[in-house]
């Protein structure tokens, strides 16, 4: 599909999102009306016929509904010929492979981002490159009490970015001597990387990556202390998601120039 373009010569992406009455579906309801170059074609929630999404012209669709939901989503999107993107929790390597077997022969491009905060992109892309330099990595996630998954697709993804730096760098195992202890309190293991996710009342997103060597120890923290925070990602999503290439990117780095 081909941008509309207003008086000016700006190229305004059309957009859907799914969602829309949930806490961040209204969030990024209101960002795209606030953006120059984004333009609001449709508002859908759980009741709504999705083919109001085709009727508006969308060329874009940004889902925060439920794993489940947004392949179901994604599936009818790509058989539209619309873009999604995914601020989803919860949607892991067996949704996204589900997303991959549906992109399959198509132009259509899907962005999943485990988290939209441009901060807490650095984070993990900063967790990543110290990890080689340190002899040990633990993650603690702090989040509400209403997130439905554990550890959040942020850790899990830092996680993932960790322990492939130190494989290529051939960082040495990690040393923990623990031989008993009560189940879970060493955390998760993803991807050989400790992670510990604390759920709290107050709370909104906090991620904590904890490095570790002799004699010296390295924190770094990223908060989002409010919904706010990841807007700006989401707009950028809604207006670069087109210039990626066909199929799934996972990651809103693909859309940075780091």
């Amino acid at each position: 599909m081909t941008s509309v373009t207003h008086a000016l010569g700006q190229s305004v992406v059309k957009v859907a999102v799914f969602g829309a009455a949930g806490r961040m579906g209204q969030a990024v309801c209101r960002a795209v009306l606030d953006a120059p170059g984004l333009d609001l074609v449709a508002q859908i929630d759980a009741d709504d016929d999705p083919q109001r999404a085709v009727e508006a012209g969308a060329e874009v669709a940004v889902d925060f509904t439920h794993p489940g939901v947004t392949v179901q989503n994604i599936e009818f999107c790509v058989r539209h010929g619309i873009n999604v993107v995914v601020g989803t929790s919860g949607f892991d390597e067996v949704r996204q492979d589900q997303v991959r077997a549906l992109l399959h022969g198509t132009d259509v491009r899907v962005l999943v981002a485990p988290n939209f905060s441009i901060g807490a992109v650095l984070m993990m892309r900063f967790a990543a490159a110290a990890a080689p330099y340190f002899e040990s990595v633990e993650i603690v996630e702090l989040h509400h009490p209403d997130k439905v998954d554990a550890p959040s697709g942020t850790a899990t993804r830092t996680a993932e970015l960790v322990a492939e730096a130190r494989a290529a760098a051939g960082s040495a195992p990690m040393p923990d001597a623990t031989k008993t202890g009560l189940d879970g309190a060493r955390g998760a293991v993803v991807e050989s990387i400790p992670v510990h996710s604390v759920r709290l009342r107050g709370l909104i997103a906090h991620q904590e990556v904890l490095l570790g060597t002799v004699g010296e120890t390295l924190t770094i923290r990223h908060d989002s202390l409010d919904r706010a925070s990841f807007m700006p990602g989401v707009v950028l999503a809604c207006k670069k998601t087109g210039t990626l290439p066909a199929g799934l990117t996972v990651g809103l780095d693909a859309l940075l120039d780091l």
